[in-house]
């Protein structure tokens, strides 16, 4: 499967289940209010699939983004006196049973996130230990050097490279210095800060602003994982297995130090010699290096992909002892999340940091390729990010309805009907600029990676 058509994929199946998920949390509640559920729809748009159980069309919709649930509803009536006062009609219900409903929604998300944290521990989520290799820009000045392990960052512990790259990376994007715990080689622990507050403005997810940070896992050994058909390499009969020892006399220790070497030695002469082994046997190979263009960026290239580095840190836990720590782990996760909120709402973050589904489809794509336990914990963060968005106080979003109920708990008389219009044409005005910009930013980002700008 092509990596458009798996990310395709994969963010159908993830929004199919957060999206039913939610929407069956305010059918749930609803039936317990004894509200009458007219239409479940996973999906916008007329239906291209649907049956009749217990009152209620169970739809899936022609535009698979998003869905709903409709109930009872008097507003939405053609004749809102023949609806109002029927058995099961929304607003004949209490104040206090329709917040329920709104909220039910937003809830099941966030348990939804739990219970994928959870069973995410129990299978055991592979990593790799947070070790660095040669560091540069900031984390050099720090006075990190290659071979630390960290430990903790910000005063949280961090035991995988993930954890730790991802909490820096949520420092970045605040632009807020952070100190990080290292282990050096001989074991003893020293502190360092890292002056992120330094970073020029915009995401952190720029190519520029993590080369400005300097944080790089240890290198990989030279060893080939993959030949590109039609490239240097394959014309110059390099095989997978091969371990690179030396190129044009200079002896090789790691792949950092191919790239490094080969754009040297190729702007002199692109006819380089290697040195590798292979099957316990030196092998001189002559080869004639290209100028590529991959990812966005043009340099001298064999045609070759490293091979991976085998995975020597397993987040795992009991199915007892992962309760809490899916509890801690959806806590912390909620906390960074509300945190990167009020940091673009004050300009400390930039909004260059919100993405949209087409980042959202990337990652699913690339956690589901990662196995089962990633592609739950991506499923849980997802889950918590739509939990939490759906309770923000904006209307027309399920946060809009708790508090326009609120209001009228608190007033004793349901909000006016121009009040409700007016938020809801304001909330839609704003969910379509920050989708416009979240669109913007994704659009913004492959054109960057494709012109290498």
């Amino acid at each position: 499967m092509s990596e458009f058509l798996g990310s395709v994929f994969w963010l159908a199946v993830t929004l199919g289940v957060l999206v039913t998920f939610h929407e069956f949390g305010h059918y749930w509640v609803a039936r317990r209010c004894g509200v009458r559920v007219l239409r479940f729809s996973i999906g916008f748009g007329k239906p291209i699939a649907s049956f009749q159980r217990d009152g209620t069309q169970w739809a899936i919709g022609a535009i698979p983004l998003g869905g709903y649930v409709k109930f009872l509803d008097q507003r939405e009536a053609d004749d809102p006196r023949a609806v109002a006062g029927q058995p099961g009609e929304f607003y004949s219900k209490p104040p206090w049973q329709r917040i329920a409903i709104a909220a039910a929604g937003p809830v099941f998300n966030i348990v939804f996130a739990i219970a994928a944290f959870w069973a995410m521990f129990v299978i055991g989520r592979p990593d790799y230990q947070p070790v660095i290799g040669a560091p540069k820009g900031l984390a050099a000045e720090a006075g990190l050097v290659a071979g630390d392990r960290i430990v903790s960052v910000g005063g949280e512990k961090v035991d995988s490279m993930s954890a730790a790259m991802l909490a820096v990376t949520q420092a970045a994007a605040r632009h807020r210095d952070t100190s990080v715990e290292v282990a050096g080689a001989n074991g003893q622990i020293r502190a360092a800060t890292l002056a992120l507050s330094k970073l020029p403005p915009g995401a952190p997810d720029n190519a520029a602003v993590y080369e400005k940070i300097g944080i790089n896992a240890a290198p990989l050994p030279a060893v080939i994982g993959l030949v590109d058909a039609d490239t240097p390499a394959a014309k110059g009969g390099l095989k997978v297995g091969d371990r690179i020892l030396g190129l044009n006399g200079h002896a090789i220790a790691d792949s950092s130090q191919v790239s490094r070497l080969l754009g040297e030695e190729a702007a002199k002469n692109p006819q380089v010699s290697l040195l590798v082994e292979r099957d316990g046997r030196q092998i001189p190979v002559a080869i004639a290096a290209e100028r590529l263009t991959r990812d966005g960026q043009t340099r001298w290239m064999l045609g070759i992909a490293w091979q991976e580095r085998a995975r020597d840190a397993l987040e795992r836990f009991g199915p007892l002892a992962a309760v809490p720590a899916a509890f801690e782990e959806t806590w912390k996760q909620t906390a960074s999340m509300l945190g990167m909120i009020k940091s673009m709402i004050v300009g400390e973050a930039s909004v260059k940091n919100l993405s949209s589904v087409i980042s959202i489809a990337e990652v699913a794509n690339a956690s589901a390729n990662e196995g089962l336990a990633w592609f739950l914990s991506f499923l849980a963060v997802i889950s918590l990010s739509l939990g939490i968005l759906n309770l923000l106080p904006i209307p027309i979003l399920d946060g809009g309805h708790i508090v326009f109920t609120l209001a009228e708990w608190i007033k004793g008389r349901p909000v006016s009907e121009r009040t409700l219009i007016a938020g809801q044409y304001v909330g839609l005005a704003l969910l379509a600029s920050l989708m416009g910009l979240a669109f913007y930013n994704d659009i913004a980002r492959k054109l960057a990676q494709v012109f290498g700008s």
